[in-house]
C-alpha cells in the first residue's frame, strides 16, 4: 500500500509503498477513501522536518538537555549515534482518516465489516485503528464531510472546556481550519462568535458564516474591537486556535476578557504570561488536550477501556460522534471550507510549499482499486537451502540503533523483519539491507528459508512468539526479558523440549548400528539436543565483564551491582503489568544475569526490598539480594531516582583482597591484582560480541548463553517480585 511520511533528516515529504497493516485484538482495519490534511498542523512537521540540525534544536530545548545529559554519562559518539537514529526514523503524516472496515480484531463489537467510520488514520491506503479512535458514519454524511471528524473534536473540546452558555460572546483567535470550524461550532450552540485572523479569505469565509470577524492587519484592534462589540464588558471566552510564537496573543486574550473569563488554549502559542492580566480579573485559563478525555491514556485508546458516560460525559470517541452528529443535522455545514479534492499520487500539489498555500481543507483522495500486500520486497536475494538466516520481528529504536547494525557487523544473513503497522519495518529494511519488510510476522515464523527468529516486540507477546517459532522448527534470539508469567515460562521449556530430534542411527557395512552425533550426518540436533533458545542478557558479552570474570576466577565472591536506570513516566508501558511486566522483570534481569555469569553458578534463593511502604506497588527503586549455589553473594541496587548526569551502571565485585570495578561499561579499575590496574574502552555492554557469536552459534549449534541458566535467571525475577510481597526469602 501506498503511504504519506516525511523524512525528518533529508526533509523530503514522500509516498511511499509499505506493508499494509494486519488487523489486530482490539482494531479495526480500515480501507481509507479519503483523508483530510491538516495543514496547520502538518506544516510544522514538514518544516521541522526541513529544518536543520541547528533548527531543530532550537525548537525542541528540552530534548537538547537530554542529548548533554547522555553525553556525559554515555559519551559523545554513542549519543551521536542515538540521535542520528531517532533522525533516520520517518514520521507518517495525518490524522483525519475516512474509509470502510474491511476487517474486525478480535473483542470489538461495536463494528462490523463494510460500515463506514472515521478515525485518527494516517494518510495510508490502509489503516489500523483501535476501536475507541473510530466512529461510525451516519448515512447522510458524505465521507469528504465525515473527514473533518478529527479536526471538528479538537475544536469541540476546547469548546467544552469553556464551556459557553447560550448568548455568550466568544472570541476565536486564528481561523485556521480548526479555528474556522470552532467558530460555526460555537454559532450553532447559541453564542455571538468573534473571530480574527490576517488571512482575508479565512476572514470572509468566517463572515460567510454568520461570524463577526475581521483582519487586524487593516488597522483593527482586536482588543478595542472586542470592548467595542461587547459594551465594554469583555468577552466571556476566549478560545485560542493559532500557531504563533508570539506572547503577545495570550496577553490580547487576557485584556479582552471580561472579570472571571476564560481562556483556552488549543493551538500553539508563547505563554510568556504575564500576572498582572491574570491577577486583576482572576481569570482561567487551560490548555485543551486534543480530542478529548482518554487521548494519550493507554487503556483507554489501546485497550478498549471506556469511560463511564455517567462521570465523562464526553470521550474522544464520543466527540467524534458529536461532530458527525451535527454534520448530519446540518447544524455543522463544512462543504464550503474544502479547497480543493487532490488524487493521493498527486500528493506534492498540497505539500509542494504548504506555506505559500492558500488551502484552507485539502482533500485526499484515494484509489478504489488499492492492493493491499502485507510485504514489500526490497532486494531479490536468495536464501534457500543456507544456513543461519534471520528473521526479526519488532521494528523499534533498540532494533534500529542496536540490533541491526550489530546484526550485519556480525555478518547475519537478514532476510525478513516484521512491524505491526509496516512502516518502521520498511524504513529499518532499507536501512540494514534486509531483503523483505512485513507487518504480519507469522511470514517470518511460517518461512522455510528462515531457521532463527529474533523477536524484539513489547514484552508482553514474548512468550507466545517464542513458543510459535519453536513449534515452526526455529531458533530463537528473544530480548529480554524471556517471559512475564511462571506459566509462560513452563510453556517455554515444554515447548523448546519438544523440539529434541532423536539420537540419528547408522547402519555400517558390517550391519552394526552406530549413534552419531549431528555434525557427522545432517545437523546438530541429531544428537538428541532441542532448538536453540537465546535471551539478549548482552552485558555478559562485554568485554570489560569478560575480563573481570578471567581476573576473578571461580572463588565465592561478593558483587555490588548498580544501576542508575532514570525516571520513565508511569503511564510509558513498561510500568504496565500486563504489556511490560515492570522493570524489575522487564529490565533487571539484566544485571541478574551479569551476577551470575560472573559467580559462575546458580541462584537458589532471592530477597527483594523497595523504597517505599506498599509492598504491592509496582516499583523501579529496589535492592535485590541473590544467594548462589556456590557461596558468592550479590547485591542489586536498581534505581529510577537518581541524576542522569551521573553514570548510568557500575559493577563492584570482591573476592580474596582484589578489589575490581567496572564504571559505565567504559574502565574497569582493578585494585589487590599484580601487574593489573586498569581498562578502558569505548563504550560496550557487550552487544558487538552478542551478535558475532549469535550468528556462529546458529551454525553450530551451541547456544551462547546455556539454557538453565536463562531459566534460572527468569525464575529469579519473578522470586524478586513475589518476595517483595511477602517479606521474604524466595528459593528458586
Amino acid at each position: 500500500m501506498k503511504q504519506i511520511i516525511q523524512d525528518l533528516k533529508k526533509g523530503d515529504t514522500i509516498l511511499e509503498e509499505v506493508p499494509a497493516p494486519i488487523v489486530k485484538p482490539g482494531t479495526v482495519l480500515i480501507k481509507t477513501t479519503r483523508s483530510l490534511v491538516s495543514l496547520g498542523t502538518e506544516r510544522m512537521l514538514v518544516e521541522f522536518g526541513k529544518a536543520g540540525l541547528i533548527e531543530k534544536a532550537r525548537q525542541q530545548p528540552d530534548k537538547v538537555k537530554q542529548v548533554l545529559d547522555k553525553m556525559k554519562a554515555e559519551g559523545i559518539l554513542p549519543t551521536l549515534e542515538a540521535v542520528f537514529n531517532k533522525l533516520n526514523q520517518p514520521l507518517p503524516l495525518g490524522y483525519c482518516n475516512v474509509g470502510v472496515v474491511e476487517a474486525v480484531g478480535k473483542g470489538v463489537h461495536s463494528f462490523q465489516v463494510g460500515d463506514r467510520v472515521a478515525s485518527n488514520g494516517h494518510h495510508a491506503e490502509y489503516v489500523c485503528i483501535p476501536e475507541n479512535l473510530c466512529a461510525k458514519i451516519p448515512d447522510q454524511v458524505s465521507d469528504e464531510e465525515a473527514s473533518f471528524t478529527v479536526i471538528g473534536s479538537i475544536g469541540l473540546e476546547g469548546i467544552r472546556l469553556c464551556n459557553p452558555t447560550f448568548g455568550e460572546t466568544i472570541v476565536v483567535v486564528g481561523l485556521g481550519l480548526i479555528g474556522l470550524v470552532t467558530a460555526r461550532l460555537l454559532k450553532a450552540n447559541g453564542c455571538r462568535v468573534i473571530g480574527y485572523d490576517f488571512d482575508p479569505e479565512k476572514v470572509e469565509l468566517a463572515q460567510n458564516g454568520g461570524i463577526i470577524a475581521f483582519n487586524p492587519a487593516n488597522g483593527t484592534d482586536p482588543v478595542k474591537f472586542v470592548q467595542n462589540v461587547t459594551n465594554g464588558i469583555g468577552a466571556d471566552g476566549v478560545i485560542i486556535t493559532a500557531s504563533n510564537k508570539s506572547d503577545e496573543i495570550i496577553h490580547q486574550a487576557a485584556e479582552m476578557s471580561r472579570l472571571r473569563g476564560r481562556i483556552i488554549l488549543v493551538g500553539v502559542i508563547g505563554l510568556g504570561l504575564r500576572r498582572d492580566d491574570f491577577y486583576k480579573k482572576e481569570l482561567s485559563f487551560q490548555v485543551s488536550c486534543s480530542y478529548g478525555p482518554g487521548r494519550y491514556d493507554e487503556n483507554y485508546e489501546q485497550k478498549g477501556q471506556d469511560y463511564p458516560v455517567g462521570y465523562v460525559r464526553w470521550t474522544e470517541k464520543r466527540n467524534f460522534e458529536a461532530i458527525l452528529q451535527a454534520i448530519s443535522a446540518g447544524q455543522l455545514d463544512v462543504k464550503p471550507l474544502i479547497t480543493e479534492r487532490v488524487p493521493l499520487d498527486q500528493y506534492r500539489q498540497i505539500y509542494g510549499d504548504m506555506r505559500k498555500s492558500g488551502s484552507i481543507a485539502s482533500i485526499l483522495v484515494y484509489p478504489e482499486n488499492s492492493q493491499r500486500n502485507t510485504s514489500v520486497s526490497l532486494t531479490s536475494q536468495l536464501f534457500k537451502a543456507t544456513k543461519g538466516v534471520f528473521g526479526i520481528i519488532g521494528a523499534g529504536n533498540f532494533t534500529s540503533s542496536t540490533i541491526i547494525p550489530g546484526m550485519n557487523a556480525a555478518g547475519a544473513m537478514l532476510k525478513t523483519i516484521a512491524s505491526a503497522g509496516g512502516l518502521s519495518a520498511k524504513t529499518l529494511a532499507r536501512k540494514g539491507s534486509i531483503a523483505v519488510a512485513t507487518s504480519d510476522y507469522r511470514e517470518i515464523i511460517n518461512d522455510p528459508d528462515i531457521d532463527t527468529v529474533m523477536i524484539t516486540t513489547r514484552h508482553n507477546l514474548h512468550a507466545s512468539m517464542t513458543i510459535e517459532a519453536l513449534q515452526a522448527g526455529k531458533n530463537v534470539f528473544v530480548e529480554k526479558p524471556l517471559c512475564l508469567t511462571t506459566d509462560e515460562l513452563q510453556n517455554i521449556v515444554i515447548a523448546r523440549e519438544e523440539t529434541r530430534l532423536p539420537k540419528q542411527v547408522v547402519t555400517n557395512n558390517s550391519g552394526a548400528s552406530n549413534e552419531k552425533i549431528a555434525a557427522s550426518i545432517t545437523s546438530p540436533r541429531h544428537d538428541g539436543t532441542a532448538l536453540m533458545v537465546v535471551v539478549g542478557f548482552n552485558r555478559r558479552f562485554a568485554p570489560l565483564a569478560q575480563k573481570m570474570k578471567t581476573l576473578l576466577g571461580n572463588s565465592p565472591k561478593n558483587i555490588v551491582a548498580t544501576m542508575n536506570a532514570g525516571f520513565i513516566p508511569p503511564e510509558l508501558w513498561v510500568h504496565d503489568l500486563e504489556a511490560g511486566g515492570g522493570r524489575i522483570i522487564g529490565e533487571a534481569c539484566h544485571y541478574i544475569d551479569l551476577c551470575t555469569y560472573l559467580a559462575g553458578s546458580m541462584v537458589k534463593a532471592v530477597c527483594m526490598n523497595s523504597m517505599g511502604l506498599n509492598p504491592e506497588e509496582n516499583t523501579d527503586n529496589a535492592s535485590i539480594l541473590l544467594k548462589y549455589e556456590n557461596g558468592t553473594n550479590a547485591v542489586i541496587n536498581y534505581f529510577a531516582n537518581g541524576s542522569k548526569a551521573y553514570s548510568k551502571e557500575r559493577i563492584e565485585a570482591y573476592s580474596q583482597e582484589r578489589t575490581l570495578i567496572i564504571d559505565n561499561w567504559r574502565t574497569l579499575k582493578v585494585y589487590g591484582v599484580k601487574g593489573f590496574s586498569k581498562q578502558k574502552t569505548r563504550l560496550d555492554k557487550g552487544h558487538k560480541n552478542q551478535f558475532r557469536l549469535l550468528v556462529e552459534s546458529v551454525k553450530t549449534g551451541k547456544p551462547i548463553i546455556p539454557f538453565e541458566e536463562i531459566v534460572n535467571t527468569t525464575k529469579a525475577s519473578f522470586a524478586a517480585i513475589q518476595s517483595l510481597k511477602e517479606g521474604r526469602w524466595i528459593e528458586v
